[in-house]
């Protein structure tokens, strides 16, 4: 799951930040997460980190859910 934040920031430097970025065929949010992907492996401990991606890599298969085709209608009809 992902989750967003907001920032207040100088209305001409956002927009200085956002030209140069463009120039740089980049975009202020995909340096954002760059600086959080870097800040998360300096903060957090390796373990922590570990653990984090083993619970995340299990969150499909349990939200997974097997169907089974509907029968009863069928069988209610006959």
């Amino acid at each position: 799951m992902k989750k967003s934040i907001s920032i207040s920031v100088n209305e001409e430097k956002l927009s200085a930040i956002e030209m140069y970025l463009e120039q740089k065929n980049t975009t202020l949010a995909a340096e954002l997460e760059k600086y959080v992907d870097q800040l998360y492996g300096k903060v957090v401990p390796q373990n922590v980190r570990d653990f984090i991606d083993m619970m995340s890599d299990r969150k499909p298969a349990r939200k997974q859910k097997i169907t089974a085709p509907a029968e009863s209608g069928k069988r209610s009809e006959q």
